[in-house]
């Protein structure tokens, strides 16, 4: 009886913090991202013709205008819990562009710059995409409050 009970909170706790956590974590990641891409300078030149076919015909100024902002977007609406899904697309289809561009040929391990943090930001998404941003969202207060009309 205390098990089911202590299990039915954290039941309904994670229903609250789960995707929160999940959220700020990675939005943490995307923005440290965004911002290095805003202060730095364009180096997607040097690289773009390992970008993986529609991306390496964008002009690189493009490509990284993009980048750099779909990041910073991307942060804030996740913090939020706004368009998360939406927002969880994007920033898979660029890390997957960074994947094969960045770190595909540098194995596994990420001090080798390897692929390793990409697969953990992608299977990071997963739950955000299929599941949504959890009750601490504005996406979860939107649909609650149409919901009702």
């Amino acid at each position: 009886l205390f098990t089911q009970r202590a299990f039915a909170q954290l039941d309904n706790a994670g229903d609250y913090l789960s995707m929160l956590v999940l959220r700020l974590f990675i939005a943490y990641e995307y923005w440290e991202s965004g911002v290095s891409k805003f202060n730095g300078s364009n180096w997607f030149a040097d690289i773009q013709d390992k970008f993986p076919f529609p991306f390496n015909v964008v002009p690189p100024d493009i490509s990284w205008f993009l980048a750099t902002w779909s990041e910073l977007l991307g942060a804030v609406a996740l913090v939020i819990g706004l368009g998360t899904r939406f927002f969880s697309v994007s920033l898979i289809i660029l890390t997957i562009v960074a994947w094969v561009s960045v770190h595909s040929g540098n194995g596994y391990n990420v001090c080798s710059n390897g692929f390793k943090l990409p697969l953990i930001y992608l299977v990071m998404f997963i739950p955000l995409l299929f599941s949504g941003p959890g009750k601490l969202s504005l996406d979860h207060l939107i649909a609650k409050r149409f919901s009702t009309l």
